[in-house]
């Protein structure tokens, strides 16, 4: 079992910015022998699942993180990109499913609200959804390391103060980085201070951007990319070494020697996270139906049986065959909401006189759906097949093909 965690790691989906594939970086994670590794992408949560998935199936512990963007005052207020000074950056890991629940709602915060050149959060915000995560101080575009580097050591002493006793003890942690730039050695000595003074532990990272040393020149295009510039320009935004690659145990604790609990720890706090994602599918909303009926399933019957008679004038014993299979195999499969549901939004806009398509695609075959207005087409006219749309071999959610009149699709969407 390796002593040394990476728990703070970028991958392509930082976008231009981070060089390394989810799948790249689990398997190079395999081959050095680690058994847990943390996913902190900038700002966002979008290769989380996928983290997830690649590093159950390699039999290595997943550690869902983000490196958020922290406003220094409120996230409303968005002005000041010009002075360099519009936001910090910080590390945050789900413990379990709480601080999962919390990284999301962070995440989306961010987009939503504080969105300002980058999506930002604020520390009050962040309060308010700390339940359930860890908390590092990140690398030196953090606050803490920023203050020190700015010659303001007690009031990131303060600040650091702050943030553990938001999190609490054990669940706030200094972070340091060693990829041999100046500023890292000054913010560490500092942190380390810090460290000694507060009791508020060390933690050691090594900010993966690339798999493997010789990718540093890939993410170094990707940032050109990123910032419109040339490899050329000698005034352009580069990482000044090439050490943001996944290091090795040994490697991790000969840099970290001479604070090797800051090593140590990265093994506490991966223990510390024991999340369990739940993936049972799509989740349908529940469908609200009248008193009158004690089950979806009961209503929907009773609903397409109301637009059966409408639909046929005789309803001969091959259409109620039909239908019976078709209602019996949508509940079975869990689709009853589904179908409600689509024949709610449907049932408004025709009674809003909002134009409605007659159905395309494999949906065209349901006569549940032609029965609920759903669909325009008869199935028994045309020889359409249900199966085509929905049966218990194919286990993925049924899709009906709506086309709503483009000038007032917004309202059936509100």
């Amino acid at each position: 079992m390796s002593e040394f965690i990476h728990l703070h790691n970028h991958t392509d989906f930082s976008l231009l910015d981070g060089a390394a594939s989810i799948t790249r970086l689990v398997d190079r994670a395999k081959e050095l022998g680690m058994d847990s590794l943390a996913i902190t992408d900038h700002g966002n949560m979008f290769g989380a699942l996928k983290f997830y998935k690649e590093c159950i199936k390699k039999e290595i512990k997943p550690i869902i993180g983000n490196e958020f963007y922290i406003a220094p005052a409120s996230m409303k207020i968005k002005s000041g990109h010009e002075s360099g000074n519009n936001y910090y950056h910080l590390i945050l890991l789900a413990k379990d499913i709480t601080g999962y629940r919390n990284l999301m709602k962070l995440t989306s915060v961010a987009y939503t609200e504080g969105f300002y050149y980058k999506p930002r959060i604020d520390f009050d915000t962040l309060k308010e959804h700390s339940e359930g995560l860890i908390c590092t101080s990140a690398c030196i575009a953090g606050l803490i390391p920023s203050l020190i580097l700015q010659g303001r050591e007690k009031e990131a002493e303060e600040k650091a103060l702050e943030y553990d006793a938001v999190f609490g003890r054990g669940n706030y942690y200094l972070e340091l980085q060693d990829h041999g730039i100046p500023d890292q050695k000054r913010a560490n000595a500092a942190l380390i201070r810090i460290s000694e003074k507060t009791g508020i532990p060390l933690v050691a990272t090594n900010d993966i951007h690339y798999v493997r040393k010789e990718d540093a020149d890939s993410q170094e295009i990707l940032i050109c990319i990123g910032t419109q510039k040339k490899l050329s320009d000698e005034n352009r935004m580069s990482f000044e070494k090439q050490e943001f690659y996944m290091k090795s145990d040994s490697e991790m604790m000969e840099i970290f020697k001479s604070v090797p609990q800051a090593v140590k720890n990265t093994r506490i706090i991966a223990d510390m996270c024991n999340l369990k994602i739940e993936l049972p599918g799509p989740l349908l909303p529940e469908f609200k139906i009248p008193a009158d009926f004690t089950s979806p399933d009961e209503y929907l019957r009773h609903l397409t049986y109301s637009g059966l008679s409408n639909r046929y004038p005789v309803i001969t014993d091959e259409i109620k065959k039909r239908v019976d299979f078709e209602l019996d195999v949508i509940i079975s499969m869990g689709f009853t909401g589904y179908f409600l549901i689509v024949w709610d939004f449907i049932r408004y806009a025709r009674e809003k006189d909002i134009p409605v398509g007659p159905g395309r695609g494999s949906g065209a075959g349901s006569v549940v759906a032609y029965s609920l207005l759903i669909t325009d087409i008869d199935p028994f006219k045309y020889g359409l097949l249900f199966e085509r749309f929905l049966n218990p071999e194919r286990i993925s959610m049924p899709d009906f093909d709506i086309d709503f009149c483009f000038e007032r699709r917004q309202e059936v969407i509100d």
